[in-house]
């Protein structure tokens, strides 16, 4: 049985499974801080025979198997969180193999080997929700170096009807802070579902993201591109995002069919946990 975690700044989805992905049993356990969490997500887990567990996590975290900060959340702005041990807070209470990254880097893994990837050795998984961030798979491989990607939150160009300030506590106005689901609420005063027949909402909504898209091609190349997170259930940001990006490009570098590179995500929901799960399984083949 392997063990998986999908950690969020909402909640945690924690999951055991087999070695193909599939989940057996779920649960979720709202993320408030780890005194009150994670002994409820340990419990959760020692109903079972774990042979190794796969954390994707909220970040910044650190992946560096040489740093000795490795296995922690960083410099997140998530009360309570910041510089916490995940990996040895799980490793003291289950002392089995623990793969380690992003929760978008999960979601990434698991829609490359299951979902709307599948079959490619390369794809980008972003999602657009309480935040933004991005995980990529390259030439079968999750894209780490130094540290793991923080695609959310590169500079973009305002929108010219666009005078919100920005949401992000960090750099105000990048991706996160002009696109993410915080700053649509506080920009347009009403959450994303309760905008739905505003035009105006999605066709700003689209030029933020096509930017990044455009970024994200121009340097990765990936095979597909996969949106999820909430504010992609509205789906009528999709027209935006490709009209956006064609023009944007303006043919400097040929595009497959938009509405088949860019689409949403092949396992709905579970692409994180999923992913976690898989993360388990590699963790475990590394260990043997």
């Amino acid at each position: 049985m392997l063990g998986a975690i999908e950690a969020g700044g909402t909640k945690f989805v924690c999951a055991v499974g087999d070695e193909l992905g599939n989940i057996i049993e779920r649960v979720q356990i709202p993320t408030t801080v780890p005194e009150e969490t994670m002994p409820k997500v340990i419990d959760f887990f020692n109903q079972y025979d774990i042979k190794a567990i796969g954390i994707g996590s909220f970040g910044p975290i650190d992946v560096n198997p040489e740093s000795p900060a490795y296995g922690n959340i960083t410099s997140t702005p998530k009360p309570g969180w910041r510089d916490y041990p995940f990996v040895k807070s799980m490793k003291d209470a289950f002392p089995v193999p623990i793969g380690f990254n992003t929760d978008v880097n999960a979601a990434a893994l698991g829609e490359v080997t299951l979902g709307a990837a599948k079959g490619l050795d390369s794809c980008l998984y972003i999602t657009v929700g309480t935040g933004i961030g991005a995980g990529a798979v390259v030439q079968g491989n999750l894209l780490q170096g130094y540290s793991h990607p923080e695609m959310g939150h590169i500079l973009v160009r305002r929108h010219p009807n666009d005078e919100y300030q920005g949401k992000c506590p960090y750099h105000q106005d990048c991706l996160e802070g002009l696109a993410a689901g915080p700053a649509i609420e506080e920009r347009w005063g009403e959450k994303g579902m309760n905008l739905v027949d505003r035009a105006e909402v999605w066709e700003m909504e689209g030029y933020y993201i096509a930017q990044a898209l455009m970024q994200y091609v121009l340097i990765l190349s990936p095979k597909r591109i996969i949106l999820g997170g909430g504010v992609m259930n509205q789906t009528q940001v999709f027209p935006s995002i490709y009209k956006y990006l064609q023009e944007f490009v303006n043919g400097y570098v040929t595009l497959p069919e938009l509405s088949e590179y860019i689409v949403g995500p092949g396992l709905g929901d579970n692409a994180g946990i999923t992913g976690s799960l898989l993360l388990a399984q590699r963790a475990l083949q590394e260990e043997n």
